[in-house]
């Protein structure tokens, strides 16, 4: 014989149940591949979210890179900017991050052959102390120095290899580069990163 006020009880609980699963539902991150399809429906919310959840990984790039930190701000906005027109032509099973960090590389790459072309317009030193923690990341200032001490070339390379996690293969596509060359550099430029800090850590 059922009790009185079990199927009530059941329906609770059900509900109950069902209202904490939709919780955890609403805090769980929607993916890259949902915030680029609502981005490419016209939703600015999912671009500022993009936006948001990529930026510091590809400022601190591009910082690296270009060694400015004002730069750094224009070559990541425009990379986005760039990489926001173009979603259309992005392949969405692939991660959006590697194709972001390509456009942030390669717009990095353009500024510093502009500063080489022009020699009124010298690299700027990076401003110690200009911007905290937030913009260096877990790489200490003896690893920063070290980096501004590599040519552009070899710079790149190493930040796409061990900051934006670039295959070395990834980085020829994207740089339009031999393999070789890129292989070349890479070697080079942790020869160098080696030396530098070597020689920080004797001082």
């Amino acid at each position: 014989m059922s009790v009185p006020g079990e199927p009530v009880s059941g329906a609770v609980d059900s509900f109950a149940v069902g209202s904490r699963l939709a919780r955890v539902r609403q805090q769980r991150p929607r993916s890259d591949r949902s915030l680029i399809a609502g981005a490419l429906a016209g939703a600015e919310s999912d671009v500022e979210l993009l936006f948001r959840r990529h930026w510091p990984r590809a400022y601190r790039a591009a910082l690296m890179i270009v060694q400015d930190h004002a730069a750094a701000e224009d070559v990541a906005q425009e990379a986005f900017v760039a990489a926001i027109r173009r979603l259309d032509r992005f392949d969405r099973r692939r991660p959006f991050a590697p194709w972001l960090g390509a456009i942030v590389a390669n717009r990095a790459i353009d500024l510093l052959r502009a500063r080489v072309a022009r020699p009124e317009i010298t690299e700027p030193e990076l401003e110690r102390g200009a911007d905290p923690a937030p913009a260096q990341g877990r790489y200490s200032e003896d690893v920063l120095t070290a980096l501004a001490a590599l040519s552009p070339e070899q710079r790149t390379v190493v930040v796409m290899r061990h900051v934006l996690d670039f295959t070395p293969g990834e980085i020829a596509r994207a740089l339009k580069l031999p393999r070789g060359t890129v292989n070349s550099r890479l070697r080079r430029g942790l020869d160098l990163l080696e030396v530098r800090l070597r020689g920080a850590e004797l001082r």
